[in-house]
């Protein structure tokens, strides 16, 4: 990053946090949580312990981070290296991206940077400018990729309390800063499950690794096959709504599967659980025990959006309710082919160009690698 880039950023960050610490959420039981950092143009500074909330405060004002995290899992001894630590217990937690979703617009809203010769340009195999082929994807993710994630968390949600009778009160949901929702189970028994036993969750979530024989089919006497059923609860209901549509439609449906076979019924649940009904969630977030978690109230750098509780999704707007940095005018050199909107105002599509916008605006692009500040 450039030194005027790498200054401005951290001179707004530090003022976000001066302005907005009430904002920071830490979770229950604060002292027994490792914490962490990243810097601009720095790695991972971790196994930390802080015991009050002055001395997050302090942690923020002094380093200046650019990302901040606290941990799923509480410690004996949170400070001391992993193996030392003493693991007690972790939160569940669940990430769920717009990148994971395979949405069609995607392609609308990604660019291509060039990390050879910076050059910003639409989807290409290489460089138009040096042909090298050395790309950096850049996604400026739009309102209908975060109403594909609203979703998939509404969906999350209803598999959680129905199936697993998590009391509601106990789901915490928040914008990642970026283009995704994490979602937090507290104080539940499943906080004591190892990683493996996460893992068995996650399958049952994202419905993976499912067999015909556990609905329904007969393979030694596929005529004897008890397919689900519309009105069966879990997974079971689910699928059926899936295969068949309507009861109406059920036994044409039924005979069709057990005439095509095992085989084909097997890898139609493959396709359904990939394509269609299982959730799709970042697996490897839920079964690390030892995750440090993007801190609820901190930005990220990424976007320069703040990670945010959501408590109605549906109405939830992060572009706007995300974005908290202030709206004074900033001068920039940006280039960017495509359009986004923050704070229901639209910016660009931009060619080489030297503009002023907001502060807020300006922080998107230089997070973005798409801008940078005019001397």
């Amino acid at each position: 990053m450039l030194e005027n880039n790498l200054k401005f950023l951290e001179e707004t960050f530090k003022q976000y946090y001066f302005d907005h610490f009430n904002l920071i959420y830490v979770p229950d039981r604060s002292s027994e949580r490792e914490y962490g950092y990243k810097k601009f143009n720095s790695g991972m500074i971790r196994h930390i312990s802080l015991k009050t909330d002055k001395d997050l405060h302090l942690m923020l004002m002094t380093n200046v981070p650019s990302d901040v995290f606290c941990s799923n899992a509480c410690y004996t001894f949170p400070n001391m290296p992993m193996a030392e630590k003493d693991w007690k217990e972790a939160d569940l937690i669940f990430d769920i991206d717009a990148k994971d979703l395979n949405l069609p617009c995607r392609k609308e809203h990604t660019c291509i940077k060039c990390l050879s010769c910076n050059e910003i340009f639409l989807i290409k195999d290489i460089c138009p400018k040096c042909k090298s082929n050395k790309l950096q994807l850049v996604s400026l993710p739009c309102q209908n990729c975060i109403s594909g994630v609203k979703k998939e968390v509404t969906n999350l949600i209803k598999i959680l309390t129905d199936d697993f009778q998590i009391d509601s009160e106990n789901i915490r949901i928040s914008f990642s800063g970026n283009e995704g929702f994490h979602l937090y189970v507290t104080n539940s028994s499943y906080n004591q499950l190892n990683s493996r036993e996460r893992g068995d969750l996650i399958d049952y979530i994202m419905f993976r690794k499912v067999t015909p024989e556990a609905f329904g089919f007969k393979k030694a006497n596929p005529s004897r096959s008890l397919l689900p059923d519309l009105d069966q609860p879990g997974w079971h209901g689910r699928l059926a709504k899936e295969l068949f549509g309507s009861k109406s439609r059920r036994s044409k449906i039924v005979s069709k599967i057990i005439s095509d076979g095992y085989s084909t019924y097997r890898q139609r649940l493959e396709e359904i659980g990939k394509n269609s009904i299982g959730i799709k969630i970042d697996p490897n977030v839920t079964v690390d025990i030892h995750r440090i978690f993007r801190l609820e109230g901190s930005l990220n750098s990424k976007s320069g959006l703040s990670k945010l509780a959501c408590k109605d999704i549906e109405k939830f707007n992060p572009y706007t309710e995300s974005c908290l940095i202030e709206d004074s005018p900033v001068a920039i050199s940006v280039s960017c082919p495509i359009q986004f909107k923050l704070k229901n105002k639209k910016f660009g599509p931009y060619v080489s160009e030297r503009i002023s916008v907001p502060k807020y605006a300006a922080v998107y692009m230089i997070c973005k690698g798409i801008a940078n500040l005019e001397l």
